[in-house]
């Protein structure tokens, strides 16, 4: 039996390619339905939020209060449950978000490689202030029936006359798990 062995650069060369791979078949499907593509921009996939050096304390103190009362209270695998997501939490937390092409066609809304189609969407409704630049879809589904796509820089009243074309414009209110995700910088 033959393992193949890469060298470092050749296996640096290779990941580069196959990111040059997926960007440019991101840049076919869009060359593909450019006749079908009434808008497109690219924006971040999520807003980053500035935390500052007491977020991280606070965060950090409140993790260990948990994991101590968990050994105060011999519930060992409720302390390496909070340490686990405490890491995975700080992980996310410092991800940075990847650029993705958002397009509004005439069949729905393609946001990286997700494809929301208008016949799964009940209404729409756009959120543009200071805080919030997102399009909210309320869609036909139990398991997710709301899903925000971020427009960035666009021009929500261009995006609203596309949208109010197909299908339904209804006001929505920031539900209570956006106010405390947006309070708490998650």
């Amino acid at each position: 039996m033959y393992i193949s062995r890469q060298e470092p650069d050749s296996f640096l060369e290779s990941e580069e390619k196959k990111t040059e791979d997926s960007d440019s078949s991101e840049s076919m499907l869009i060359a593909e339905n450019s006749e079908d593509v009434l808008l497109h921009w690219k924006t971040r996939e999520f807003e980053i939020l500035k935390r500052d050096k007491k977020w991280y304390i606070y965060g950090t103190i409140i993790l260990l209060a948990i994991v101590i009362y968990a050994l105060f209270t011999n519930g060992l695998v409720m302390a390496i449950t909070f340490i686990l997501i405490g890491m995975a939490g700080y992980i996310y937390i410092n991800k940075e978000p990847r650029i993705l092409d958002f397009m509004i066609t005439k069949d729905g809304l393609i946001a990286g490689r997700e494809i929301y189609d208008f016949d799964n969407l009940k209404s729409f409704w756009i959120f543009y202030d200071n805080d919030v630049r997102a399009i909210s879809l309320h869609t036909k589904s139990h398991l997710i029936p709301y899903i925000h796509i971020p427009i960035g820089d666009e021009d929500p009243v261009k995006i609203r006359e596309i949208l109010t074309k197909y299908i339904a414009e209804e006001k929505q209110e920031q539900g209570i798990v956006e106010t405390v995700e947006r309070l708490l910088k998650l």
